[in-house]
């Protein structure tokens, strides 16, 4: 059996770490304003022990007029005030590494905010100014430049609105995502040196490794062409030039024994694994697992294509459920559509959420069964459905840009609950959260969970203790009946998930280390149960 993850001088720590997503401002709520905060965040340190973690990944926790959830950054050196202080991060990392528990950062190289210091500089300094240089300005087409420079596509699911913005001097700017949020030019020195620096700031402080956001978008043609008259090669996502950014990345990164994971949405295998190369970005998140819907010949194809697309270059799969941009999974494993796609998201999609559970349930032995690094997010430990937010509530961008057809984020964002019987589920003590929680929040907090011993939250915590009986050893398909996933990992323990619509019958075995539920009375797995196994 491999060195456990959480073991302070294991170098492969991150080949088959659990690592859980923290969106800050929804974790924990330490002085009671509304929001939650590093503070929180520290208090809860035993909490995210307890549970059985190697590592916490921090979405932005920068300096950030927040007009995208803090992915639009002002300063990378400065901690939002609204979260705390460069000082206490600084004390979160040194205090989770006490409890064996290493941190990552989130770096969002795309884009800045339009309050960082360069863009100022770029509006101030007018037309064919070097600070413009830093971005991507270009005069309009047409007879008075009215028009936009490309026919680019928005980066956000559902959006009408252009991805470029005109100024009054007559310039238009590039920004992907939304006007707060313009794109960096990364043929441009500097600012490949301040995101080198940047990676080195964090390292210094302590960080463990870098999540990297929209990793496959940074570079672009610098023509700019319109998109409808040159789709190949593609004019602004994964483009070659991008390899020589991510290995001057991991020169940076090997300095301080940092690792990477890159946010990489590519259809082609082959393309994908070459960001996995030795020298490059050392995993990367497995999105064709997190949209795949609950069907097992889907959900088998998912596991042996992400598994060979990484075997070349000896990188480990990673394997998540859900995150601060996807709908949760106990909602959307309820619905009739169980897979995942921006394109799809409507408002009043009926769900099941017993069903939902139940799948749930299964799916977090399942993927926590498989060889590689496994992704937690926040809540997901708790059960937590996806929350209709009120309409006028709505604060993601992602609603407004497609003019009210999409949802958004906010509803997997929604903040914690703690206690069932303090204010605001013991998020926070004084203020409302800055979104509201559902009425049945309460129902799924943590001190009800921990004393119930059939709760999510206590499944979570036996498996992350007993996952390491797995080892490191590669998985291997066994025999079973049609509906049925059974795999074996090292030393003899198996996996088995029931998605047929009958019981099934488990494999020969010596002793049932865990399931996802009760079995019947006849010893047989019911639907939608999975079950861990020693042979």
């Amino acid at each position: 059996m491999g060195q456990p993850t959480h073991a302070p001088n294991n170098p492969d720590w991150w080949r088959s770490a659990v690592i859980y997503q923290v969106y800050v401002r929804s974790f924990a709520d330490g002085d009671g304003d509304g929001t939650g905060d590093l503070a929180g965040v520290r208090a809860r340190l035993p909490y995210l022990a307890e549970l059985g973690v190697d590592a916490l990944w921090f979405t932005p926790w920068y300096l950030s007029p927040l007009k995208d959830g803090g992915y639009d950054v002002a300063d990378y050196r400065t901690i939002d005030p609204a979260f705390g202080t460069l000082a206490e991060a600084e004390k979160l990392i040194a205090e989770a590494g006490e409890l064996g528990i290493r941190t990552l950062v989130d770096i969002v190289p795309n884009h800045v905010s339009d309050q960082h210091p360069w863009f100022r500089a770029a509006l101030a300094a007018g037309p064919g100014s070097p600070e413009r240089e830093l971005f991507h300005f270009r005069p309009g087409r047409g007879p008075d430049g009215e028009l936009p420079p490309n026919d680019w596509p928005s980066q956000f699911a559902g959006s009408t609105e252009p991805v470029w913005t005109r100024l009054p001097d007559g310039d238009w700017y590039l920004h992907l995502f939304t006007p707060e949020q313009p794109d960096l030019n990364w043929a441009h020195p500097a600012v490949r040196q301040e995101h080198e620096d940047i990676l080195r700031f964090w390292f210094e402080r302590g960080v463990a490794g870098v999540r990297i956001d929209s990793a496959a978008l940074l570079a672009k043609d610098p023509d700019l062409p319109g998109l409808a008259a040159h789709p190949e090669p593609h004019p602004f996502v994964d483009r070659d030039e991008l390899h020589d950014i991510y290995r001057s990345w991991r020169r940076v990164a090997d300095d301080y024994d940092g690792v990477f994971v890159g946010e990489v949405w590519l259809p082609d295998p082959e393309r994908f694994a070459r960001y996995l190369r030795p020298d490059e970005l050392h995993t990367a998140f497995n999105f064709s697992f997190l949209a795949c819907p609950w069907d097992p010949a889907r959900l088998r194809a998912s596991i042996d294509t992400t598994l060979a697309e990484h075997a070349p270059v000896g990188a480990p799969a990673t394997w998540v459920l859900c995150n601060h941009d996807v709908t949760r999974t106990v909602t959307r494993y309820g619905r009739e559509d169980t897979a995942f796609d921006f394109a799809t998201k409507a408002f009043g999609t009926p769900t099941d959420l017993a069903l939902g559970t139940r799948r749930a349930r299964a799916a977090a032995l399942l993927s926590l069964a498989l060889p590689g690094v496994v992704y937690l997010y926040q809540g997901e430990e708790l059960g937590l459905p996806e929350a209709d937010i009120p309409v006028d509530c709505i604060q993601d961008p992602m609603y407004f840009r497609s003019r009210g057809t999409d949802p958004g984020r906010d509803g997997c964002r929604v903040p914690l609950p703690w206690a069932e019987g303090l204010p605001y589920a013991g998020f926070g003590s004084r203020e409302e959260p800055w979104l509201p929680q559902p009425a049945d929040w309460t129902s799924y907090a943590v001190d009800r969970q921990e004393r119930d011993p059939h709760s999510m939250l206590t499944l979570y915590r036996e498996a992350l203790a007993l996952r390491p009986e797995f080892g490191d050893g590669p998985l291997t398909w066994l025999p079973a009946p049609d509906g049925v996933l059974a795999f074996a990992r090292a030393d003899g323990a198996l996996c088995v998930v029931n998605l047929a619509a009958t019981p099934a019958d488990l494999p020969a075995h010596s002793r049932l280390l865990l399931s996802s539920g009760p079995l019947d009375d006849t010893g047989r797995m019911p639907r939608d149960t999975a079950a861990w196994l020693r042979a």
